[in-house]
Parts: structure tokens; C-alpha cells; sequence
């Protein structure tokens, strides 16, 4: 990144350059403010990023853009992204019956794709029986009535207790609701929230008719991040990549006033916002306020891990590239994406792992035994068509989707003064995506425009 450092403070410093960082500084330079983004990684993107693994172009992390997003696509706008250049658009799913040959293929475009959209519903009667449709009915009513009237009870459950509550059958169960929450977010239904479910897609309800699902046509630093981070410089901010923020700097009121990188290095900023992880905020913000009462539920909530494969292969391992989900296997959801966002190699299949934590302990030979046997119980052979893997492992990276967790996510706006968060982990309507972390990132630069008062004008603990 380019840019000279001047000794006069800035507006803001911003910490992370993931999307909430990104979104916060696009925010703030289009309204004249003078921003730092640091980033202590080489690329910019976060968990949204793409890079070079001991020379494998890989990505952070198996993502999918929903077609219901609004704040995204504004954000992406504003730095000159359209929507069709960075997406091609899928307009249904399919589900692999671990031994059985036959899809489960659902449409999930009934504005662009309408017909799939029906013939989803009414076939896949082999796998999915009419009967067993029926038994979904129940469930979804009372989960999304729970959800707006009584989220608290509803966070109490997990998704395999609240489903047995509204008698959703097995065959229902294991090939409509874990695809579309362990296929999304790695944990199993056991221990994942019913909240979080019926949250995931409750914000998309009135904008139901525009889903679908955009998938990447190149890495996401490339074609979304980069160019973001180009727009923040082109209106006069700075971001510095390999820029490991160490900790927060106060003044004898306890003020914010800026931050300090492992070089020692000293930027000053009217306002400060994290914007990384949970994970790096807590180690940023424990130091500093770990006693005070606001940041105690933040500090106390869990994180939960993450663990992908992505395999250059000599062909394409399916023949569409197509999001795709395995139930009852290590391959929670995959695609084929040498046709979209790894175009340079002749195949590539990128898989989210379940569940994380079995495979954080395992190596990557060993990961790839598993998926090897996996996925000829799907109906893919992969054997003889392997170059090369790699396992991107994320221990630390997402709040825990848990029950009994979600109230313990922070509001944007913190006592202290000069302090602001942003983070898909803070609370908004989303749950680690990518729309809730342009949402965190734009209710920080709101606080800031707004030269909102922090909840107390002096942090006393």
C-alpha cells in the first residue's frame, strides 16, 4: 500500500480491513473524513480474503453471497463494484444423499428462477417425501413467530431439540434443515441455535422473491476487497497492510486516542474502531477494560472454529460449479469453482469441514483420507485427479452460534470515549456474514458521523 504518514492525528484509525473495516472506511472517506486502516496480514479482506499459500492460490474461506443482502450491495456500489462483475448467480442447491445416487436439487430464485423454484418444492419426493414436507410446515411457523415475539426462549434451544419439538421427521431433518445450517455455519445441529437459524433467514422474508446466491468470479481480495480498499485511497484515506496493531493507546481520562503496531509505531485518531475478530478485540480490549462491566458479556462470549479444504485438481470434480451440500459427511457444503473463482486451474473443489474441531486436531493427509472416502459416498471420486491441498484452519474466528449466546454480542457504540467496534460479532440483525459485518461496519461510521456521544463521557472501572 502507498501513502506517507503525517504526524497530524487523523479522523479515524481503523483496525482490520475485513468488510467491516472496509465498509466503516468507505463510509467515513465518502463523507471527507481522514482515515487509517491497518491491517496486519499482507492482503486486506479478513476472513473475505484471498491469497497465496506456499504458491496455491487459495481463500479464506468457502463464501457465498445472498441474493437478499441490501447493505452490501450499496457499500459495493459506492466503490464503483457492480454486482455482475464480482458474481455469477446460482439459482438452486443440490444435496448429495451420502450412498444414494440421486440429488436433492432445490431452487432458490423465485424471481430469476421460478420454475426451478416450484420444481423444487413439489419434486425430490425420492429423498424428501411429501409427508416429510409437511413436517417442515409446523416448524417454520412457530420458529419465526418465536423469533419475533420470544427470541430469548427460542435461543434456549438448539435446532435438532426444536425441530423434534414440531415433529420434523429425520428425512426432513438431515436433508433440508443440516444442510442449511451446518452446511452454512460448521456446527451441528446439536449444538446449534434455533435462534440462529430462524435468524439467518427471518431479514431476507420481505425480500424473499430477490434470493439467490452469487458465487465469486475471482479470489475476494481480488475482485471485492482491493478494490474497496483502492476506493478508500483514491478519496485521500491511508490503509497499510503488515501493520499488527499491539494495543490501544489512552489518555488520563481513559480516552481513546489511537493505537500502537508491534514496530512501535504510533497513529493518532480522533476515533478509534476495531474492527477484526472477536478473537483480536478481546485480546486488544481485555488489557485495557478487561474489569469494566460493559465489556464483561463481549470478553465472556465464546468463539467457535472453522476449518476449509480446497483441492487443485487435474478436472473439474463435478460438472457445474454449483453449491452444494453432503449431509451425514465430513463435506458439510463444497463447490467445483475452476469454471468461477479459480478459473487459472483446470479443477478446484473447496469444501467447508464438519465439524472444525475433529479436523483442527488432524493434519492435512489426514483431513484429505477422510474427504477421499467422503466423497465417493457422494458420488465423486477424486483419487486419481488430486495436484494439490491445502487446509485453512480459523480456531478463533467466529462468535459461537451456540444457544444462550447471542445476548451477549455488543452494541457498535462502547462507554469509553474514541472507542468504537464494528465486527459481524457485534449486534445487528446477521450472524457471521458477510452482509452483518458491512452492517456493523456501517453503524460504526454512523456513530462517528453522527459524532454520536459515547454511553458515558468518562470510563470509570
Amino acid at each position: 500500500m502507498t501513502g506517507v504518514f503525517h504526524l497530524e492525528q487523523f479522523d479515524t484509525v481503523i483496525v482490520g480491513s475485513g468488510l467491516a473495516g472496509l465498509t466503516c472506511g468507505l463510509e467515513l472517506v465518502v463523507e471527507g473524513k481522514r482515515v487509517l486502516l491497518l491491517e496486519a496480514e499482507p492482503v486486506v479482506g479478513g476472513r473475505t480474503s484471498s491469497y497465496k499459500d506456499n504458491g496455491m492460490q487459495v481463500e479464506s474461506g468457502f463464501h457465498r453471497y445472498i441474493g437478499f443482502y441490501s447493505a452490501m450491495p450499496k457499500v459495493l456500489r459506492k466503490a464503483g463494484i457492480k454486482l455482475n462483475d464480482i458474481f455469477t448467480w446460482e439459482e438452486k442447491i443440490e444435496i448429495r444423499v451420502k450412498h444414494k445416487e440421486k440429488l436433492v436439487t432445490i431452487g432458490l430464485a423465485p424471481l430469476f428462477g421460478p420454475l426451478k423454484t416450484i420444481k423444487g418444492l413439489l419434486g425430490n419426493n425420492e429423498v424428501v417425501s411429501p409427508r416429510d414436507k409437511l413436517s417442515l410446515i409446523p416448524f417454520f411457523l412457530n420458529g419465526f413467530k418465536d423469533y419475533l415475539t420470544n427470541p430469548k426462549k427460542l435461543d434456549t434451544y438448539n435446532l435438532r431439540e426444536y425441530a423434534r419439538k414440531y415433529g420434523v421427521s429425520e428425512d426432513a431433518f438431515h436433508y433440508v434443515l443440516v444442510p442449511l445450517s451446518t452446511g452454512l455455519y460448521f456446527l451441528p445441529p446439536e449444538r446449534y441455535s434455533a435462534y440462529v437459524f430462524f435468524g439467518l433467514f427471518a431479514p431476507g422474508i420481505p425480500k424473499f422473491y430477490k434470493m439467490r446466491i452469487g458465487a465469486f468470479l475471482g479470489g475476494m481480495t481480488e475482485v471485492m476487497c482491493q478494490p474497496m480498499a483502492n476506493e478508500i485511497e483514491k478519496r485521500g484515506g491511508m490503509v497499510k497492510t503488515n501493520h499488527k496493531v499491539k494495543e490501544l493507546l489512552l489518555d488520563e481520562n481513559n480516552k481513546v486516542t489511537g493505537v500502537k503496531v508491534e514496530n512501535g509505531q504510533i497513529f493518532k485518531g480522533k476515533h478509534t474502531v476495531v474492527a477484526t475478530t472477536l478473537h483480536s478485540a478481546k485480546q486488544l480490549l481485555d488489557p485495557k477494560f478487561g474489569k469494566h462491566p460493559w465489556f464483561q458479556p463481549m470478553l465472556q462470549l465464546p468463539m467457535m472454529p472453522a476449518a476449509t479444504f480446497q483441492l487443485d485438481l487435474k478436472k473439474p470434480s463435478l460438472p457445474k460449479d454449483i453449491t452444494t451440500f453432503g449431509p451425514k459427511t465430513s463435506m458439510a457444503s463444497f463447490s467445483e469453482q475452476s469454471r468461477t473463482t479459480f478459473r487459472h486451474v483446470p479443477g478446484r473443489l473447496s469444501i467447508i469441514l464438519s465439524t472444525p474441531e475433529k479436523f483442527l486436531k488432524m493434519t492435512p493427509k489426514e483431513t484429505l483420507q477422510t474427504i477421499l472416502e467422503d466423497a465417493r459416498n457422494l458420488g465423486i471420486d477424486l483419487s486419481e485427479n488430486i495436484v494439490d491441498y491445502r487446509q485453512i484452519n480459523h480456531h478463533y474466528d467466529f462468535h459461537s452460534l451456540e444457544p444462550g449466546y447471542n445476548w451477549m454480542r455488543p452494541e457498535q457504540n462502547t462507554p469509553i470515549e474514541g472507542l468504537v467496534l464494528a465486527g459481524d460479532y457485534t449486534m445487528q440483525p446477521y450472524f457471521a456474514t458477510m452482509e452483518g459485518a458491512v452492517v456493523s461496519g456501517q453503524k460504526a461510521a454512523h456513530i462517528i458521523l453522527a459524532n454520536k456521544n459515547p454511553l458515558t463521557t468518562k470510563a470509570e472501572f
